[in-house]
């Protein structure tokens, strides 16, 4: 057999070297292959090394740093953008907002003209930042300028669309005021009547056997078995014949001794219960019975069964009570103002739940005198008619009474009802109305007047009230704030004096006039942007300045009144005719009593005593300022009086000259410190605050907070 060829082994690629191979050194693996091999190969593991770094990198990382790494990465993207918003807002490059997209309610406010506000509204607006004196808030800068005034506010015709605000018109109309309430239905108390038995006796039948049935006057309700009814018709009959055969006989003393017999057996029956009828038939039959009918006095409706057949009854144990529910009292509760305000006859206007869409028409009928010491209303009955028995007793009904009201927001006291119009109406039954004279049929009481009671005869002509939607109005406590539309776009807070409500309208005693526009819707906007800047609002229109024709506001006139209270009539008259000081151009007063001094022979009024030596120094200067009443004080600029407030600063400590420049004027009378000579230093409450003379002491330290508001912060720091 021939042998077989030896083949070449193939070497294994120098790509896959074996395990031992790939743990020799790097000279033994370059003995065994090629140089060419050895490059490849190295090259390839460089490559591999490469690849799997990163997967490495992962696999070693920790797992908490993949959770934390993604948030914070984004929280810090966040904070970027926004301090760049901030940076390019502060530099200019951007704004908060612009044209229409801007807040919905502004005024125009230069940056100078900032001012802050206390955010407890402690404190008027101030000029400078800083800490509100009273409760040391830090004071925030207002959004707006308020308008200008302080009493006003200025929206934009496209704000104006944006915030919805919308304004109705002043209106002076004749106002009723509607007068709501809740009553309960309750049986008349004049109808009410007990049928009680007259004779001890017993019961053999009732009639009436049930609560409820209807009975006419006359009806058969019971039959009372009793002898001692028995005994009297035996009576009545025997004294009837007696009195027939008296008859025949001359002695008239028996025969009127006889009627008198007769007369009174009758007598007897009828307070036994017997009505005239049965003592008729009774006369008629000649024949006396042990039983008797009870008949009903009055038409009506049992309203109790108070006894059973074939019970014994005692005299006057009551068997039955009826009650006649052709009229029904509706018993109201009114508060006490409500119920000063309508009178007897007045009509109500009821509803029952029971039968919606039905009205009732009643009349009042009693007004009680006393105010309930528990609930502290007043009751008030109200009659109706219930001829087709509609109306349930103890039902509630919801009721209105409607009151025509003056402009002053008080009642009418002469009326116009058509029903009652030169009618006669009884003075206990309100709803038996005639058109002449007569006895009331109810209670046979002499009809009147209706004018009597205040209904006239013909409509009367009343001026109208001031009315505004309810929703208008903004109110907190006793404070009551409207917002008028005093040109397009300015809105002007006004403090109100409100009237009386009625339905969706409220009427103004005071604040507004008719014709005038007033928001009613976005008021409340309105009103929130006065607040931030620091203006007169519903939260403090204490705020608002209540002027006179001289400008003054209402604190400082009672102040003036009080000081001018003191002197003597003569004097009075003189400060009047005066009204200023000539040294300060204040009104006289408002610094407390006048002084009178003497000048060139001529009595002047002064504010205080610190004006004295200025007025005596320079008379012809100050008395000139009594002839320019009109011109504001503070405003001269006369050189003469700029060197000498110069000359008045320089006799200051270096120290002080310097606080005195910084806060310029005086907090009292808010004139030039040194216009008056050097200014006085008063320690306030550790705080040394300049006055320009020793007359503003006293009023400084009396009403600390409020002059200490008018100064800048920088001023008493």
């Amino acid at each position: 057999m021939p042998k077989e060829p030896i083949r070449d082994i193939p070497e294994k690629p120098p790509c896959e070297p074996r395990d031992e191979t790939r743990n020799r050194p790097q000279e033994n693996l370059a003995e065994t292959a090629n140089p060419a091999a050895v490059q490849q190969v190295e090259a390839q593991q460089v490559e591999a090394q490469q690849a799997t770094a990163p997967q490495a990198a992962i696999e070693f990382r920790p797992w908490w740093v993949s959770l934390v790494a993604g948030p914070l990465s984004i929280l810090a993207a966040g904070t970027l953008v926004i301090v760049g918003l901030g940076v390019a807002q502060r530099a200019g490059w951007i704004s908060a907002g612009g044209g229409d997209g801007g807040p919905a309610v502004h005024t125009v406010a230069a940056d100078s003209n900032t001012r802050y506000i206390c955010p407890m509204m402690c404190t008027p607006p101030q000029t400078e930042p800083g800490r509100c004196p009273v409760c040391a808030m830090e004071l925030v800068a207002s959004t707006s300028g308020g308008g200008g005034d302080g009493t006003s506010i200025e929206v934009s015709s496209a704000s104006r669309r944006v915030a919805g605000i919308q304004t109705v018109t002043v209106k002076s109309v004749p106002l009723v005021r509607k007068i709501r309430t809740i009553g309960e239905i309750s049986y008349d108390e004049g109808t009410l009547t007990t049928i009680s038995a007259y004779v001890d006796g017993r019961i053999d039948g009732l009639y009436a056997d049930y609560t409820g049935v209807v009975v006419k006057e006359g009806d058969h309700l019971a039959l009372l078995y009793s002898p001692e009814i028995y005994s009297a018709e035996v009576e009545l009959i025997e004294s009837r014949k007696m009195l027939r055969q008296s008859n025949g006989t001359s002695l008239t003393r028996v025969v009127q001794s006889q009627q008198n017999l007769y007369d009174g057996a009758r007598q007897k029956l009828l307070e036994l219960g017997m009505t005239p009828t049965q003592l008729e038939k009774l006369e008629r039959s000649g024949k006396a019975a042990f039983r008797m009918h009870l008949c009903a006095p009055q038409s009506g409706t049992v309203i109790e069964k108070l006894a059973e057949k074939g019970e014994y009854v005692k005299t006057g144990q009551p068997i039955y009570r009826l009650a006649d529910l052709s009229t029904i009292w509706l018993m109201l509760e009114l508060f006490p103002e409500d119920a000063a305000v309508i009178r007897y006859g007045q009509k109500v206007t009821a509803q029952v739940q029971s039968l919606p869409g039905k009205q009732f028409i009643g009349r009042v009928a009693f007004i009680d005198p006393v105010v309930n010491p528990k609930t502290r209303t007043v009751g008030v009955r109200v009659v109706f008619s219930n001829d087709r028995g509609m109306l349930r007793i103890g039902d509630f009904a919801r009721a209105s009474i409607e009151v025509a009201i003056t402009p002053s927001g008080d009642a009418l006291e002469l009326v116009y009802d058509p029903d009652l119009a030169g009618k006669w109406i009884s003075p206990r039954h309100p709803h038996v109305i005639a058109s002449s004279p007569g006895a009331c049929p109810v209670c046979g009481i002499e009809l009147v007047p209706a004018e009597q009671f205040g209904f006239v005869r013909q409509p009367t002509e009343h001026g109208g009230s001031l009315v505004v939607p309810r929703n208008a109005v903004l109110m907190a406590g006793e404070s009551s704030v409207l917002y008028v539309e005093t040109e397009p776009g300015r809105f002007e807070v006004r403090k109100v004096l409100l009237g009386p409500c009625s339905n969706e309208q409220a009427v103004i005693l005071e604040g507004v006039q008719e014709g005038e526009q007033v928001a009613v819707q976005g008021n409340f906007l309105l009103d929130s942007q006065m607040q931030l800047a620091g203006n007169p609002s519903l939260i403090d229109p204490t705020r608002l300045v209540e002027s006179d024709e001289k400008g003054l506001d209402q604190e400082t006139l009672a102040k003036i009144e009080a000081a001018l209270a003191t002197l003597t009539p003569d004097d009075r008259a003189l400060v009047e005719q005066q009204r200023i000081c000539p040294v300060t151009e204040m009104p006289l007063g408002s610094m407390g009593t006048p002084i009178k001094v003497d000048v060139l022979g001529l009595p002047v009024f002064i504010c205080c005593q610190g004006c004295q030596q200025r007025l005596q120094d320079d008379p012809p200067k100050y008395l000139a300022n009594l002839q320019e009443t009109d011109s504001p004080s503070g405003e001269s600029e006369d050189p003469d009086e700029t060197e000498a407030i110069a000359a008045a600063m320089a006799q200051l400590a270096p120290e002080d000259r310097r606080l005195a420049e910084a806060q310029k004027i005086c907090p009292v009378t808010e004139m030039p410190l040194g216009s008056m000579g050097t200014p006085i230093k008063v320690d306030v409450r550790g705080q040394p605050v300049f006055i320009c003379c020793e007359g503003c002491r006293e009023s400084l330290l009396a009403e600390a907070v409020k002059y200490l508001a008018r100064l800048s912060k920088e001023a008493i720091r």
